[in-house]
């Protein structure tokens, strides 16, 4: 029987583990560390062979955990194995980030069966007709926003080999070339948040997933956009890889009122409108329906106006300052209560180093120094009675003697708008900037020149483009302006989509109890999976460490003498072969645990190390053997387009993501700036 190329380059792989492993294992002086390392060439072994990922990690685990409590204690080395069992399965549920993942799946399922993808590809590919390569670009553009509201690239692969390849092969665009797209484009979920690789890696490593939603969220668009680049320039310069859109497939019927409207005045919408508003009763078109139509035209420029007046709130915000005069540090002692026949008030004690105000009047008096007096419950003096609340705060460390400190502000003295010690000044505002100038300008540029081409053919897609794309933009910027900015954790945005799904859903009469069945049957087929497999890597990662595996490998990297340049390229190179016969699961799940500890030695950011880790782990759906992209395009694609089309459409694409993540290292900024913004790291 012959065997066919991908087997035996698995084959292959597989016997190079197990020769490395059979010559470079010093079996003559077997140590615990040196059967942790044996422990994880059988692991990838065996998972290439087939064997259920997470059920494989747990019983290496339990089986090596057991031989490392036996070279300790025999006796109790069972016990000892079976309440790490427990420990480490307790420990992963009771992690509640983890509760965003079923969240997430089912938010992806409902939006899938909403059957709003087969409207945005359409809109997608008549908006972008004129562009080279349309169809590939818009099968791009609608992977990335599909990718963004699923992250399941199963699903958005599958659906786009439904939608998008029939059209592209029909249209007579090259095979490899529309099956790279596809599977590229379908990859985009495990990257561009919400992506459950983030929350998986979060929860492995110990970084906030809300910071790296942040950080991948410019990465994920970097990419997409190097794709697109890509099938633009190769449209260009070989037109028969990616013919352009025949005009028959852009042909799109208007409304009998716009067909009259564009036949009698103008083909453009805002002439065309103006003009039949004063004619209406010759062309016998409605005043309503000429005002609907106009509301849709300038909902655009509506929408500009909001951005821009946001935009000019933001940049002459007045810079709120914090009150602090009077106010002293805290923790610096406890403060004495005045003593009978003091003026009312707190004052303050006694400090040496410190100045106190002179008896001038004989409102204030010295506290006895003899310890601490209830006050009398005497009513304060006038003198007191314009003093805030609480004038002082406890005494502070000894200062210098030259120190001023300044009494608290009275309430005459309180500028308008101060609240609690905090005053802004709402009148004066800050000069609008230059910046805000240019961007104005530049954003009225290009609303003249958008409605001067604005023609009611391109008002027919923009009602498409109302219809399918927005809805779900709306859906996906609440998720995840939610959880960027601070108002929502993972979970609580999690909710949110799965409420927005069920939303959509019902909008587009998708909803009903099939749907809702299929959506939560296969939200906990995922879950259960994804669940096992951390039971099963920490179980698994306990042994490794008892075994002293992590410490033969730190010592082995450290004794190298790399530099944090080589090291990154060494575990980037790493992670990338590892994407070849692993999924990306399970090379978080093992081998992060190996990586982590080692970046504080290196000074390396978890969170970029994190960003660079899912921006390579593109490949482990893209490289053969294992390239699940290919297998589920294969599954619904025509009979003549073979799987080693599919592979080697996708090898252009693979390139790219390497050259993405060598910019991404180059200029960490891309990753980086925009947590560093909002969380201040």
């Amino acid at each position: 029987m012959r065997i066919r190329k991908e087997l035996w380059f698995g084959f292959s792989l597989m016997a190079a583990i197990l020769l490395v492993t059979v010559i470079f294992m010093p079996w003559s002086n077997m140590q615990n560390g040196h059967i942790g390392l044996l422990m994880l060439s059988l692991v990838v072994v065996a998972i290439m062979l087939g064997f259920p990922t997470a059920f494989t990690l747990m019983g290496m685990g339990v089986f090596f955990a057991w031989l490392a409590y036996r070279s300790g204690n025999p006796d109790i080395a069972v016990r000892q194995t079976l309440d790490l069992m427990v420990q480490r399965a307790y420990s992963v549920m009771s992690n509640d980030v983890l509760i965003s993942i079923p969240l997430f799946v089912f938010m992806g399922y409902l939006v899938e069966r909403a059957n709003l993808i087969s409207k945005l590809f359409r809109a997608l590919e008549l908006a972008l007709a004129r562009v080279p390569g349309a169809l590939a670009v818009a099968t791009l553009v609608t992977c990335a926003i599909f990718a963004t509201a699923t992250g399941i690239v199963g699903a958005v692969v599958t659906l786009m080999g439904l939608l998008a390849l029939p059209a592209m092969l029909k249209s007579g665009y090259d095979v490899r070339l529309s099956a790279g797209v596809i599977t590229a484009g379908g990859c985009l979920g495990i990257l561009i948040p919400p992506s459950v690789l983030l929350i998986v890696y979060g929860a492995t490593a110990g970084v906030s997933v809300v910071q790296l939603y942040a950080g991948a969220f410019f990465p994920g668009i970097m990419l997409a956009s190097l794709y697109i680049g890509y099938v633009i320039i190769v449209a260009k310069l070989k037109p028969h890889l990616a013919p352009p859109l025949p005009m028959e497939e852009r042909h799109i019927d208007l409304p009998s009122a716009n067909e009259k409207i564009r036949e009698a005045i103008s083909h453009r919408v805002l002439p065309g409108l103006i003009g039949a508003l004063k004619g209406s009763r010759n062309l016998g078109i409605s005043g309503g329906t000429i005002a609907k139509q106009g509301f849709i035209a300038l909902l655009p420029a509506l929408t500009l106006v909001l951005f821009l007046g946001f935009t000019w709130h933001l940049a002459t915000k007045p810079i709120v300052k914090a009150e602090t005069a009077g106010l002293t540090e805290m923790g610096g002692g406890i403060a004495e209560e005045p003593a009978e026949g003091a003026a009312g008030g707190l004052e303050e004690p006694k400090e040496e180093g410190l100045a106190e105000p002179k008896e001038e009047d004989g409102d204030l008096k010295e506290p006895p120094a003899d310890g601490v007096k209830e006050p009398p419950g005497a009513q304060p003096s006038a003198g007191a009675a314009n003093d805030p609340p609480v004038a002082r705060v406890a005494a502070a460390p000894a200062r210098p003697a030259a120190t001023n400190v300044s009494p608290a502000p009275s309430a005459r003295d309180t500028a308008p708008g101060s609240v609690g010690g905090i005053t802004a000044d709402a009148a004066a505002r800050l000069p609008v900037p230059a910046w805000y100038w240019v961007l104005f300008g530049a954003s009225v540029a290009s609303a003249i020149g958008f409605y001067t081409i604005f023609t009611f053919v391109r008002l027919e897609v923009f009602k498409m483009l109302l219809g399918s794309f927005f809805p779900l933009a709306l859906m996906i910027l609440a998720v995840l302006g939610s959880i960027v900015f601070g108002f929502a954790t993972p979970t609580e945005a999690a909710a949110l989509g799965s409420a927005g799904g069920f939303i959509l859903a019902a909008a587009y009469k998708q909803l009903n109890f099939t749907v809702v069945k299929e959506s939560v049957f296969l939200t906990a087929k995922t879950s259960a999976m994804v669940c096992w497999l951390f039971v099963g890597s920490s179980i698994f990662s306990a042994a490794f460490a008892l075994l002293g595996g992590q410490n033969l490998v730190e010592q082995w990297v450290l004794s190298l003498n790399m530099t944090p340049l080589q090291f990154m390229l060494l575990s980037q190179f790493i992670i990338f072969i590892l994407g070849w016969p692993l999924e990306w699961t399970e090379i978080i799940v093992i081998f992060m645990p190996i990586f982590i500890p080692l970046l504080p030695h290196f000074g390396v950011d978890p969170l970029f190390f994190g960003l660079l880790v899912a921006l390579n782990l593109q490949t482990a759906f893209l490289s053969p053997p294992v390239a699940m992209a290919a297998f589920y395009l294969k599954g619904v694609s025509p009979p003549h387009v073979t799987l080693n089309q599919i592979f080697a459409g996708m090898m252009p694409f693979m390139g790219i993501q390497v050259f993405a993540l060598a910019l991404l290292y180059i200029f960490p900024d891309i990753g980086m700036w925009l947590p560093r913004v909002l969380y201040g790291n």
